[in-house]
């Protein structure tokens, strides 16, 4: 299966022109002989949780339905890194599995919520906007069984773990990951989860200023697909929208499970 991840930034342009960018990329994508896309988190706007709140929307709102046409259209499977979604009274952080005829065959709503001081920055608080998802998530796709996660969730391999037991072998991180944590810990942490659990990362993300000017907000980048070997297979820069690609092989995660068997070798449980 031919993956690719994409790289853009939310934070400078208006929804609209966001979504335009996204669309174009998945098209690229698309004639690039990509199977499954996996779009960045919030890929539609990244800046105030006022503004962000204003933009959440049932499953079938202007975004989502866009998506769902160019999954359908260009016949791919599209994680739709995440957006805003409005449910049950609040806004989660959602990402939806788009099949290749456009349905919605699976959603995630980000559990753990990025609240944080880093220095030299205003506060982010997640949890002011967001309420936490609480369910494990994966979906058959092709040959292979996507987990899905959301950025911060990236530092907790308890959540992949579960991933793992619960069949899954890709593991799809769309980030908006912040570019001080990210140049100590990006690259670390997602070798680490593909390591830990003999599985491919996907890892899409923002890259570049968000918010206001004055804050000093700025994502990472370097969007990656890692192997189960923990090889990083292709990397993007730390700055520029585009798209890059890696074929994904379901019988080297078996070779890799096979030749070191520590998920065999848990004494803690079925799900440790």
């Amino acid at each position: 299966m031919r993956a690719a991840i994409v790289q853009l930034n939310a934070g400078g342009r208006d929804v609209d022109g966001n979504v335009e960018v996204a669309l174009r990329l998945v098209g690229e994508a698309a004639d690039g002989g990509a199977d499954l896309v996996v779009l960045p988190e919030l890929f539609a706007f990244y800046g105030s949780q006022r503004r962000m709140r204003e933009l959440a929307e049932q499953l079938g709102g202007p975004i989502t339905t866009r998506l769902a046409d160019v999954a359908r259209t260009r016949s791919l499977w599209l994680l739709g890194g995440s957006v805003c979604e409005l449910a049950e009274g609040h806004v989660f952080n959602t990402s939806f599995l788009f099949d290749r005829s456009g349905e919605v065959v699976a959603a995630y709503r980000k559990i753990h919520r990025y609240d944080v001081d880093l220095p030299g920055q205003p506060p982010i608080r997640e949890s002011g906007l967001f309420a936490a998802g609480e369910e494990l998530v994966t979906h058959q796709v092709e040959e292979f069984r996507l987990g899905l996660s959301i950025c911060y969730d990236l530092r907790f391999p308890e959540l992949y773990r579960g991933l793992m037991t619960s069949g899954a072998n890709v593991l799809a991180v769309p980030s908006a990951f912040q570019q001080v944590t990210g140049e100590a810990h990006w690259e670390v942490l997602l070798r680490a989860r593909a390591i830990e659990e003999q599985a491919y990362v996907l890892a899409a993300a923002q890259w570049g200023p968000w918010g206001p000017p004055e804050a000093g907000h700025r994502t990472f980048g370097n969007a990656m697909i890692v192997d189960p070997w923990g090889r990083v297979l292709v990397r993007a820069p730390g700055e520029g929208d585009g798209v890059w690609f890696a074929e994904l092989d379901a019988r080297e995660v078996r070779s890799v499970r096979a030749t070191l068997p520590a998920l065999a070798h848990r004494r803690l449980g079925t799900v440790c």
